[in-house]
């Protein structure tokens, strides 16, 4: 939290109050009014408005809603409700005082004497004045020294003429318009409103209590640090005249809600106010100048300051939240690499106020007792005075993952603790030199994703320094007009001044009023605490002696030969303890769950069916094994398993259906066997070993057992007997969790799972051996306690007790050697029923009536409160509803605004289309031209390669005639030849010229010569223009040959063109474009 920014926020609804954090607390008047006065009348009222937001953001689900009938159930709830005390189940409903004279109020004190009813009693007449008493007034007023009867606060404020209306739990607790809305839903329900006075306190360490206003006694109270808002209804409003107050309930996890309405209008501004001033103020500056031997005279040198150090994570949620201490070694409590903040609260507490001028140095070292040198500078964030100007805050930056801090970033060993040193370094105005305040504490580091569970304690380390200062001459001063006046003579801690007096005089121990009382041992520390220990608390080991496993090796061999026959020796191992790794096994045979494979398949089928208990069961499932690591997380693997079991439960046996305390078994079972395992072993246990026999006929079997413990505590342990007799503590005030969870709701898990070892083995008689055996070790505190000590007692030491392993070993060995046998129980079992009968025979008709009409109440408020969850899931549903429409709006402007650009990109697309039509266009008729000219070209060469071929066969038949007629007339001139004397001797046979015989004769041989040359010529003229013609051919033949050629590519291109991604591109915006027409049409 900014520590400059802690200034509230001015309500302009309605009056509201809440805290900031644990420590300060701020006033904001709405309309400027200082301090509203008791004799305000109605419009002062109305104009005064008390309101602080806390900075800090904080969200939790839903639990539970509740009527005033609920309520009555959650101040006194018998399995769940850690936080009260535990006053068991009545004869009729499992809560005794159920309809006993005050229809079903809660009380830890005497009971209202017998034949009295406060609900319909009618109050006294109260004169029109505010209803409002100081405690010492209350304490004159009630004589009665009943030990039922409450000591209110000293400095407290009691009105009365107050009904109660109910409570609820909520959301949002520090939201005004969730606190508004509930107090007007409850004021709505409510039908048997209870009247009540409501007690106080003036300081922030005291508790605000609901007392009887007939009898005083206490109903129920409320610390004032568990209470986080305080809101009153509009004006002009039905609830106008009602206030509320949320308060932490269930360790943090839960916020409650709690509806008053004032029968005087007047006194609802007054009681605002009495919370803003318990809220406001500290009891720290009383408190230290209590335990201070002597007064200080304000001109002595001795300044007494307090400085508290507050150690901050970041919460994964952008905020950081304060760290915790742990309880046990007072240490700090931190993960590892999570970002911090140091927070300083520095307060002077006696003497002369100094100015605190500035901060000029925020140092952090691990260690202690380090120099220095070691210390290391963080970097600061904010220093100034808090908001009621009385402390003077420091806030700095501290990132644990740099190397300087790497020792206080690493996880520390179990029960291992370190030390970290913080300075910081102050400037005041009137001390000539710095002053130094320098804080040791522990630390524990654990891993980043542990859930971190201890008792409630205060989230901050306070130590108390004493500085003395001595006055300086003007002389001595470095400059006469400075304002420093002192000089330090010495710095010392409150821690420093005890060690330094036990040292000097360590055979005296210090007696006075400041004396330092030594610390009780840690288990005694934690017992005092009123936080009771978490369910699911302790770790247990699976290591064990190699000896104990061979022999249970050797057991379970030779059992799992005949499985229907225990050997012999099994029930000695039991009573000593089953190994942890081998429990799942072992309570699988005890049980007879060995074979179970039809119930595996039936359970399969039961959890898809729907349960009318399923919010019931979602309830209890968030508040079972909350320090578990398994069942921690909302939604997780653990919470979903025992959900799914106590579920598929609740189908299965429809007479019994969920009962509370269910989940706490079931969850045993889970951590040490699958789900489907765990419901049979689950069913075996309710059916085969009596437990569902508690929860039948009105808890008549329970009581019954109620009356056996009785009647052997009379027997083992008749002083604690008599004594609880004496102040009238009744068996079912204590014990019902003990018989209805099997202890597994409040002890730690090392003694629940011997308990469950001891339970499948002997049956469900051994619940009595563990009760009496408690008993037995805790009668010496037991006898030295009154009514509410005995219940607190039972309800935060006991559990805390046997946190120890050696503590429970020792009481279940006890356990295990007290002999009980079933005879004896079985003569109890047949007393009880003789007095049950005894008692109906001797019953009036009017006391059965009452009795019947208590049972019809009780199921009314059993449909009151199934109409109330009804109610819840019904605005939750409307919530989700809300939610989801607005979620569904968002998506539909979304997706609206998608469609508009889908249609600009569709209106686009469509440019593009007929652009690229037209492109087309001109290309296909480019194509159809290109192929009409190839193809005329095509036609054309057809044409000429026919021409070619005609002129080549013209002149083939041409040369063949030639050819032919060369021949005749080579046969003619051959014949001629022959037939001529004398040209015959000149050729021969083949037509070759002979050699000449003798001289040619004159001009005989020229002739011959010219003809042979022309005939020559001509065959040679013929040749040519054959060879000619054969080339023409030729070439005609090559010219056809590239025409087919380029023919074949303009085909190829033309139908490569129908294939180019142009067209693909085309064919797809085509394509869209069609399918996009149809959506539209």
């Amino acid at each position: 939290m900014d520590d400059k920014g802690s200034v509230g926020k001015i309500s302009v609804s309605s009056d509201s109050v809440s805290t900031l954090n644990s420590e300060d607390f701020v006033l904001v008047s709405r309309l400027g009014d200082e301090t509203p006065s008791s004799t305000n009348n109605g419009s002062d009222d109305e104009k005064t408005g008390l309101k602080v937001i806390s900075e800090e953001g904080v969200s939790f689900k839903i639990v539970g809603n509740g009527s005033e009938q609920q309520l009555q159930r959650e101040l006194e709830d018998v399995l769940m409700d850690p936080s009260v005390a535990d006053t068991g189940l009545g004869p009729e409903t499992g809560m005794e005082h159920l309809g006993d004279g005050d229809h079903g109020l809660p009380t830890t004190a005497s009971p209202a004497p017998p034949g009295t009813d406060p609900l319909n009693t009618p109050p006294p007449k109260g004169e029109m004045v505010l209803p409002v008493q100081t405690a010492q007034e209350t304490d004159e007023s009630s004589s009665d020294g009943s030990p039922g009867t409450p000591i209110p606060d000293e400095d407290s404020v009691v009105f009365s003429q107050l009904t109660y209306l109910g409570c609820a739990s909520v959301n949002a607790p520090r939201s005004e318009v969730e606190a508004l809305r509930m107090m007007s839903i409850l004021r709505g329900q409510c039908q048997l409103p209870l009247d009540v006075t409501l007690s106080v306190p003036g300081v922030s360490e005291g508790t605000v209590r609901l007392l009887d206003p007939h009898t005083s006694t206490e109903i129920a109270n409320y610390p004032i640090y568990k209470i986080l808002f305080c809101v009153r209804g509009h004006d002009g409003t039905p609830e106008s005249d009602c206030f509320a107050f949320t308060e932490s309930h269930y360790n943090a996890e839960i916020f409650r809600i709690h509806v008053f309405r004032c029968q005087i209008q007047e006194a609802v501004s007054r009681i605002l106010y009495s919370f803003a001033t318990a809220f406001r103020r500290s009891a720290k500056k009383a408190m230290l100048l209590s335990q201070q031997t002597a007064p200080l005279t304000p001109d002595s040198n001795l300044f007494t300051f307090t400085v508290c150090l507050e150690i901050k994570e970041d919460d994964g949620k952008g905020t950081f939240s304060a760290v915790a201490k742990d309880k046990d070694k007072q240490s700090f409590k931190l993960r590892a690499g999570m970002d911090k903040k140091i927070v300083i609260y520095v307060q002077q507490t006696s003497n002369k106020e100094l100015a605190i001028e500035r901060c000029f140095g925020l140092l952090l070292s691990p260690g202690k007792n380090v120099k220095n040198s070691d210390m290391h500078l963080l970097d600061l964030e904010s220093m100034g005075k808090s908001s009621d100007g009385k402390s003077y805050i420091i806030t700095g930056s501290w990132n644990p993952n740099t190397p300087q801090f790497q020792a206080v970033n690493e996880e520390t060993p179990k029960d291992k603790f370190m030390y970290m040193t913080t300075a910081v370094d102050l400037v005041i105005t009137e001390v000539e030199e710095p002053v130094r305040f320098l804080l040791e504490t522990r630390v524990r580091v654990c891993a980043p994703n542990d859930r971190l569970f201890w008792p409630f304690s205060k989230r901050s380390y306070t130590e108390t320094f004493y500085l003395k200062l001595r006055q300086m001459d003007r002389k001595e001063r470095k400059s006469p007009a400075s304002d420093t006046l002192y000089e330090v003579v010495s710095l010392e801690s409150e821690m420093e001044r005890e060690k330094r007096k036990t040292t000097a005089s360590p055979g005296i121990l210090p007696t006075g009023p400041g004396a330092m009382v030594p610390s009780p041992p840690e288990d005694d520390e934690e017992e005092d605490n009123d936080e009771p220990l978490l369910s699911g608390s302790g770790d247990v080991s699976k290591e064990c002696a190699e000896k104990i496993l061979e022999t249970w090796g050797d057991l379970l061999s030779k059992w799992h030969l005949n499985l229907s026959v225990r050997p012999r020796q099994l029930p000695a191992l039991v009573r000593s303890g089953v190994p942890e790794a081998l429990r799942g096994e072992v309570w699988q045979l005890l049980a007879g769950c060995h074979n179970n494979d039809h119930q595996v398949e039936e359970y399969r089928t039961l959890i898809t069916k729907e349960s009318p208990q399923d919010s019931a069961i979602t309830r209890d499932i968030n508040r079972t094994f909350p320090a578990h690591d398994y069942f921690k997380d909302t939604g997780g693997d653990g919470q979903d398993s025992l959900y799914k079991i106590c579920k598929a439960y609740s189908v299965y046996d429809e007479e019994i259906g969920y009962c509370q305390g269910q989940s706490f078994l079931a969850a045993v079972l889970l951590l040490h066997m699958p789900e489907e395992q765990a419901f049979s072993v689950l069913v075996k246990i309710m059916f085969d070993y009596g437990l569902r026999d508690l929860f039948k006929q009105n808890f008549e079997d329970l009581h019954c057992k109620f009356f056996q413990l009785e009647r052997l505590m009379q027997e083992y342990i008749p002083d604690l007997y008599t004594h609880f007799l004496n102040v009238g503590l009744e068996a079912h005030m204590y014990a019902s969790q003990w018989f209805l969870t099997l202890f597994t709701a409040k002890f730690p898990l090392y003694m629940v799972f011997h308990i469950i070892d001891l339970l499948l083995c002997e049956g469900i008689s051994v619940i009595f051996n563990v009760a009496l055996a408690l008993l037995k070790t805790s009668k010496d505190d037991l006898i030295q306690t009154d009514f509410e000590g005995a219940l607190k007692f039972f309800r935060v030491p006991v559990p805390k007790r046997y946190r120890s392993e050696e503590n429970a070993k020792r009481l279940m060995e006890l356990a295990c050697s007290m002999k009980i046998s079933q005879k004896k129980l079985k003569k109890f079992e047949k007393e009880y029923h003789t007095l049950r009968e005894q008692q109906e025979q001797q019953e009036a008709p009017i006391e059965r009536y009452e009795r019947e009409n208590r049972r019809l109440q009780e199921a009314n408020m059993r449909l009151e409160q199934e109409n109330d969850d009804l109610a819840h899931e019904l605005v939750s549903s409307k919530i989700a509803l809300r939610k989801d429409l607005d979620n569904a709006e968002e998506k539909a402007d979304a997706l609206n605004k998608e469609l508009l650009m889908t249609k600009q990109k569709l209106v686009d697309s469509e440019d593009e289309k007929r652009r690229l039509e037209e492109e087309s266009a001109q290309l296909k008729e480019m194509c159809r031209r290109e192929l009409d000219k190839s193809e005329s070209e095509i036609k054309k060469n057809g044409s000429i390669i026919g021409e070619y071929k005609q002129i080549c066969s013209q002149l083939s038949e041409r040369l063949e005639k030639q050819q032919t007629d060369t021949r005749g007339e080579l046969e003619k001139i051959r014949s001629k030849v022959e037939g001529c004397e004398k040209c015959s001797g000149l050729f021969n046979k083949e037509g070759r010229v002979r050699a000449a015989v003798g001289s040619a004769p004159p001009g005989g041989p020229e002739e011959t010569d010219e003809e042979k040359e022309g005939l020559k010529n001509q065959l040679r003229e013929m040749e040519l223009e054959l060879a000619q013609t054969k080339l023409q051919l030729v070439e005609a033949e090559c010219k056809i040959q590239d025409l087919e050629h380029h023919l074949g590519l303009a085909l190829n291109e033309v139908q490569a063109a129908k294939k180019t991604w142009f067209n693909r591109t085309l064919s797809s915006i085509k394509t869209a474009t069609g399918t996009q027409g149809k959506e539209t049409t």
